[in-house]
């Protein structure tokens, strides 16, 4: 199914395992039209998806009380999705997997259960039974949203050798050491009371780890020593604007560099908008330079694809397309929309 001029992603929405929950759409760089192809069925709410270097497999957790991860065989020529398999998570509401640099692990994180996972990974691409959790125990400030320790990403740094877990209940990123399938505790770092750590973006060059905070609405900027597995704080910036005055409604959600590596983009639920930020080439430090409307409700998430930016309006049940600006990075609308249910993910294929 691969077209001219086109270029394939999957989105994950919150739809009923009796639905077509993962769609496979198509994006025309030139004009940013998004299309529907087809969808999947047989999964609740895949609310994070994860696709292998070889784009050969699909991974989406199945948000729900008693959590559970599932692998897509992806086909090569039609990029159906294929069912490998699930494996439970041990823990509620997983939002969020990633995949190791070798290709050999998965990594869930469990919001409601506290715990993050490492499942082994067959060479089919499918799932062996999980070899080991880690279970965060603590709370924070805010009595609303802190009230237990809750693991809102999981990723593995450039090496593979550092698994860092953002807990938006304890406010801190813990980082594990992965050794031979097992978790084992490696640094604790902490952020201000009341930032609600949730989504990583590294820097193309890997000097630099960008950290979108749900409930102050900030970017942390760190230093990135990956090679002791250690972040250093060097800023922390708004992700709204200095007139803006905000309410209840108002959380950070998504976070991605550029891949030319200069400029930082940030989704607000709320204010319903993208910021971008330039980063200062020699220090990662950030400048905020714009804020852009998404053309709908609650942008969960984003993704640049193909030259285009994706934004994915889960309360509006739409995804709206922007071109970037080379030069300023600015996001100029498309004019293109696509109606999807509940769409809250967004991966290229």
């Amino acid at each position: 199914m691969e077209r001219p001029n086109e270029v394939l992603f999957y989105v994950g929405t919150y739809n009923p395992e009796d639905e077509e929950a993962i769609l496979l759409c198509s994006l025309s760089p030139s004009t940013g039209e998004m299309k529907i192809l087809e969808g999947t069925k047989g999964i609740e709410n895949p609310s994070f998806l994860a696709v292998n270097s070889t784009g050969s497999v699909l991974y989406a957790v199945s948000e729900k009380d008693k959590g559970e991860v599932y692998a897509f065989a992806i086909d090569p020529v039609t990029k159906a999705l294929s069912p490998l398999g699930s494996r439970p998570t041990e823990g509620g509401a997983p939002c969020y997997v990633s995949i190791s640099p070798k290709q050999d692990y998965i990594f869930v994180s469990n919001y409601s259960g506290g715990n993050a996972n490492a499942f082994p990974v067959n060479a089919d691409g499918s799932l062996q039974v999980m070899s080991d959790q880690v279970k965060h125990e603590g709370s924070g400030i805010r009595e609303d949203r802190q009230e237990a320790p809750h693991p809102h990403s999981v990723i593995p740094d450039g090496s593979g050798k550092h698994i860092l877990v953002c807990d938006l209940g304890l406010d801190q990123i813990l980082i594990y050491r992965l050794e031979e399938g097992k978790l084992a505790k490696h640094r604790e770092i902490n952020l201000p009371p009341g930032s609600g750590p949730r989504h990583l973006a590294v820097h193309p060059s890997g000097q630099w780890v960008y950290l979108a905070n749900e409930l102050n609405c900030t970017v942390t900027v760190f230093a990135n020593d990956e090679q002791n597995g250690n972040l250093s704080i060097v800023q922390h910036v708004s992700t709204l604007p200095e007139q803006y005055n905000a309410g209840s409604d108002d959380t950070a959600s998504d976070i991605h560099v550029s891949p030319c590596g200069r400029f930082l983009y940030v989704s607000n639920r709320g204010q319903d908008s993208i910021a971008l930020y330039h980063i200062e080439a020699s220090t990662g430090h950030l400048k905020a330079v714009d804020w852009q409307v998404t053309g709908g409700r609650t942008p969960r998430n984003f993704a640049i694809i193909g030259g285009k930016l994706l934004a994915a309006n889960q309360n509006s049940d739409n995804i709206i397309s922007f071109s970037i600006d080379s030069d300023s990075g600015r996001l100029i609308p498309t004019g293109n929309e696509l109606k999807i249910k509940t769409p809250v993910c967004i991966q290229a294929v």
